[in-house]
């Protein structure tokens, strides 16, 4: 008898353990099921100062999905983050959640900012004036394109290509091609001589710089682009592959001058320099 009850205990307990060990697989199971866009648990919320909806907004992220907030001028994958909104009035919000068994859902959210308290980067006016703005071959000078020292140049010096040889290297690309970056979005659209458009985003970080070794700026930040190049945006050096982060060396209201160097390349290698202005 006292063996009948010890193995019944035994049992008993594996027994136990075994349902409540089903409980949580139970859960998981239930929480890898994909959701719809209508059952998403997100927020966007702004941050108040004296009473005002600032430009600052707090993102959260609540349903059991992966993150990709794209608030119109950069984008997170964090669950909840804090992010930087750069004009007044309505800011759309674009979430794309991914389930686990790989379908994405996506949901718009909106928000209104009454007022920039906190400071926007000067470089999203350079770029897109506020809204919209476009970006042709600065061909005030003598080369648009080519190829100087890495941190030594700070335009074409060597190899020099005017606006009228762009299209030996990048057809469409030269003369009457143009660049319109805008706000709403972060959007770049190449537009080329006939016609042909390529959309895709850009963004930059102004504390990537690059200084010399005596200290002075060389690089003021670095612009990346996503789905597009700029124009003639290639490596000749490396099979002219697409090249889709550089390094910015002057940015105003009037130009825009860019470097591209291999990695890898030392003090005075080649590096590659376009030269753009304002239309």
């Amino acid at each position: 008898m006292k063996t009948f009850i010890t193995n019944w205990g035994h049992w008993a307990i594996a027994l136990l353990i075994t349902l409540s060990a089903c409980e949580p697989i139970e859960d998981r199971m239930e929480m890898s099921g994909a959701i719809t866009a209508d059952q998403l648990d997100i927020t966007a919320t702004l941050i108040q100062v004296d009473g005002k909806n600032s430009n600052k907004v707090a993102l959260d992220n609540r349903s059991p999905v992966l993150s990709w907030w794209n608030y119109g001028t950069g984008v997170t994958q964090r669950k909840t983050d804090t992010v930087l909104l750069v004009t007044t009035g309505e800011n759309e919000i674009e979430f794309t959640g991914l389930n686990a068994d790989g379908s994405k859902i996506t949901k718009t959210l909106t928000v209104h900012v009454d007022e920039l308290t906190f400071d926007v980067p000067l470089e999203w006016g350079y770029l897109t004036g506020g809204s919209e703005k476009t970006w042709v071959w600065d061909d005030s000078q003598p080369a648009v394109w080519g190829n100087g020292g890495y941190l030594g140049s700070s335009k074409p010096e060597w190899w020099m290509l005017s606006v009228s040889d762009i299209d030996n290297q990048a057809p469409g690309e030269g003369e009457g091609a143009k660049m319109v970056l805008s706000l709403n979005g972060s959007t770049l659209t190449k537009v080329k001589s006939n016609g042909n458009t390529e959309t895709g985003t850009f963004s930059f970080d102004m504390s990537k710089v690059t200084l010399l070794d005596n200290g002075d700026v060389w690089a003021k930040g670095k612009l990346t682009t996503r789905g597009v190049t700029v124009l003639c945006g290639k490596s000749p050096d490396e099979g002219s592959i697409p090249v889709y982060e550089y390094d910015i060396l002057v940015i105003n209201d009037n130009q825009l001058i860019l470097s591209y160097a291999p990695p890898g390349t030392g003090a005075w290698g080649a590096a590659y320099f376009w030269v753009f202005r304002a239309e």
